[in-house]
């Protein structure tokens, strides 16, 4: 008998010397370099749907001279069953009858074939381009990015009894699609129409409203303990994470309590390798490898085939196997240990732009007890060239005009906040060498690559991890940096406890940059940023500002740099920035008197930040309306605020405070007990302080200036509050 069959020593080492001798040999492809998010490198059977990888043809789609028109009758068209042979890049004999008007629920999706499947892809795609050229926003990368894992998806489960959760939620306009909301996109994104994320309110099939990332393992956690806990064993929960989702602390949270608690969710890591700009973490960059190798999946296939042939002849016989088993899973199969050591299976990676492919593999996955991930690589802005070729963010996001035949158009535009900043932040950065930027996963939407660009050393993007960045800035403030926190106001909250209790207990001189703050508009509830001014205010030691022009922007940001005694915010809205002359812009900590009427007048706006133009609006109303004097002040530091201006307010009869953040625990509220104290202790004639600014709830998505004049933040609205008031203070005389 050989040695061999025996299973003795010799036997065993020589069976481990043929097996590594055999890897040597294993198929390889020649070195290259890959660009991975504008090729599919990663499509590992390419040559055989090489004709399923084609660029949507949409020259023929729209008008140059009105494409928004244009694309909302090519969305309606649709619904009417009509398409146009130009406009899909396909045969002729495909285009008899336009699929997407027949599909009304995912059960539609069962009955066609794989080639009407890759039709109704185009279609998708197509689809998609018009319906966000039509609102003139709207996510498009992502979700040009998922439509065949969406089809496999609704293919392989049965939603709603099948538990579909996305992170984030903008990568769902397919699913709303095949859900039948198709008709109601001609409205995406507008006021009382389709949300641009999941939505509980639209439809069964939407069961959390997910746009702060992140988040979807926790959910589904939960959502799979309930199920367990009423015996519902034959439903599944499938959680969808990626466009940069996994890089949040609570991913790796929620991944770990699903590993250890058993509870089974089948996880699909959609990976294409970028959130807003490239993806940053340790796991994206064992990933990304993957994504570099396209023979990746076939010699793992190779490895398992082998494996599986040999022999297993005694206890020192397993051992060997096990041992080279793990020896090939360190080679091909990186993640494995990462997953497999917070007791999760993995699965992959799948190619997710084959159907075929991703449908037997969600079958295998969901076959599995307890948690399963199944990495899907795809490619973020498949099908449409210009998202394929935009290196930023794959135009991931689209605002302001977009035309599908030349893509976003880059018309002239006043310039916006974020620009300011940005062009203040390049300056300080070339006289200040110890001021370094930090963003979360933002860089773009932030304004700070011209700054990666010009100081790369001085560039940190920490990926979507708030509460990081937040106590990585007071780190380096604390060890003699001069760090600039940008974020966008509605995801500073993720990082509150850290601002608090980091850079504020420990004084650090750490500057919150807040964009987008106030009233956002079309992303909805998740994205306005009402928030700030309330908790930054409990902060001690903190000083904020709020600048109401782009001049004070500028002259504030390096005013924050100035203070070194504790952190600092300055909160600045989306949009174009107000322009003033120099006359019009204050200096240091100062609030500044924008209409001085002298003793005589009655009433005193305080207008936070960009509420100083609407309270000047309302003060030239009120003066041809009502006849009064009106003063109007801007704060510019909210906290603390300036004891000239609180004096001057509490002469005044009637004193409206108008802010854009929730008007409980905010600075008017903060205005009005210090107006109160100053009245009381100088025994001043007691009046009104009264406080306009969002309320407690939920506000839906719309165009700033409507929410604007809905909630009276308008001239309108600060007109009607004023004119009640003196009212009622004259009919107590």
């Amino acid at each position: 008998m050989s040695s061999t069959a025996t299973g003795e020593p010799g036997g065993s080492a020589l069976q481990l010397v043929d097996l590594l001798r055999l890897i040597d040999l294993r198929p390889t492809t020649p070195p290259e370099t890959v660009d991975l998010d504008r090729r599919d490198v990663h499509d590992i059977h390419h040559d055989r749907h090489q004709n399923s990888h084609r660029i949507i043809d949409l020259r023929a789609t729209s008008s140059p001279s009105a494409p928004k028109a244009q694309c909302v009758e090519n969305l309606r068209s649709f619904g009417e069953g009509l398409t146009n042979e130009d406009a899909l890049d396909q045969p002729s004999d495909n285009l008899d009858r336009v699929l997407l008007a027949e599909i009304d629920s995912p059960q539609a999706l069962k009955a066609l074939t794989y080639d009407q499947l890759e039709q109704l892809g185009h279609e998708c795609r197509e689809f998609i381009v018009n319906a966000v050229a039509a609102a003139s926003n709207g996510h498009l990368g992502s979700n040009l990015g998922v439509v065949e894992l969406t089809f496999a998806l609704h293919r392989v489960f049965e939603s709603p009894r099948d538990i579909l959760l996305w992170d984030t939620g903008h990568q769902a306009y397919v699913h709303k699609i095949l859900t039948g909301r198709q008709p109601e996109f001609v409205n995406l994104r507008k006021a009382g129409g389709l949300s641009g994320y999941p939505n509980r309110r639209e439809s069964e099939h939407d069961w959390i409203e997910n746009s702060h990332a992140s988040t979807v393992l926790s959910y589904a956690h939960g959502i799979a303990e309930a199920i367990k806990a009423k015996g519902e064993r034959d439903r599944r929960v499938i959680a969808v994470i990626g466009d940069g989702s996994m890089t949040g602390g609570m991913a790796y949270e929620g991944l770990n309590n699903l590993g250890h608690t058993n509870s089974k969710v089948l996880i699909v890591l959609n990976d294409n390798g970028r959130s807003y700009a490239p993806t940053i973490s340790g796991l994206t960059r064992t990933v990304s490898k993957i994504r570099a190798k396209p023979a990746y999946a076939r010699g793992k296939r190779w490895s398992d085939e082998l494996i599986s042939s040999l022999p297993v002849v005694g206890h020192l016989g397993r051992r060997t196997v096990a041992g080279v088993k793990a020896a090939l899973r360190e080679m091909v199969d990186e993640p494995h240990a990462f997953f497999e050591t917070l007791g999760v299976r993995y699965l992959g990676p799948v190619d997710g732009h084959n159907l075929p492919e991703l449908e037997e593999a969600l079958r295998n996955a969901a076959e599995y007890d307890g948690a399963v991930v199944l990495h899907v690589l795809t490619q973020k802005g498949k099908g449409y060239s210009f998202a394929e070729d935009d290196e930023e963010k794959n135009l991931h996001d689209i605002s302001g005009t977009f035309d599908p035949a030349t893509g976003p158009v880059q018309a002239a535009a006043p310039q916006s906040w974020t620009s300011v900043f940005t062009e203040t932040m390049l300056s300080i950065g070339s006289q200040r060498f110890d001021v370094h930027a930090i963003t979360a996963a933002m860089p773009g939407p932030t304004g700070l690559l011209p700054f990666e660009s010009s100081y790369p050393g001085r560039f940190h993007d920490v990926g979507i991890a708030e509460q990081h960045a937040v106590t990585m800035a007071t780190g380096m403030a604390l060890g003699g940096l001069r760090p600039v926190l940008a974020l966008y106001s509605t995801f500073l909250t993720r990082g509150f406890d850290q601002a608090n209790l980091d850079a504020g207990l420990h004084n650090a001189p750490v500057v919150f940059a807040l964009d987008r703050a106030g009233i956002t508009g079309d992303d909805g509830a998740s994205h306005h940023g009402v928030l700030d001014l309330a908790l930054l205010s409990k902060v001690p030691g903190m000083t904020m500002f709020a600048p109401s022009s782009a001049q004070e922007l500028a002259l504030q940001l390096r005013t924050c740099l100035e203070i070194t005694s504790g952190p600092s915010s300055i909160r600045y809205p989306k949009g174009a920035a107000r322009q003033v002359p120099s006359d019009q812009v204050g200096s240091g900590l100062n609030a500044r008197k924008v209409i001085d009427c002298g003793s005589e007048a009655t009433v005193c706006l305080v207008g936070v930040g960009k509420m100083v133009e609407a309270a000047e609006e309302a003060a030239r109303d009120l003066a041809k309306t009502l006849h009064v004097d009106v003063t109007v002040w801007d704060p510019r530091v909210v906290k603390p605020l300036d004891p000239a201006m609180i004096a001057d307010a509490a002469r005044h009869r009637l004193v409206v405070t108008i802010e854009d953040g929730i008007r409980e625990g905010g600075i008017g509220a903060s205005i009005a007990d210090l107006v109160s104290d100053f009245r009381l202790e100088s025994r001043f004639a007691a009046g009104p302080v009264v406080v306009l600014g969002t309320p407690i709830r939920f506000i839906a998505h719309g165009k700033p200036a409507a929410i604007l004049m809905e909630l009276g933040l308008d001239a309108a609205g600060i007109v009607a509050t004023a004119t009640k008031a003196l009212a009622e203070l004259n009919a107590s005389v």
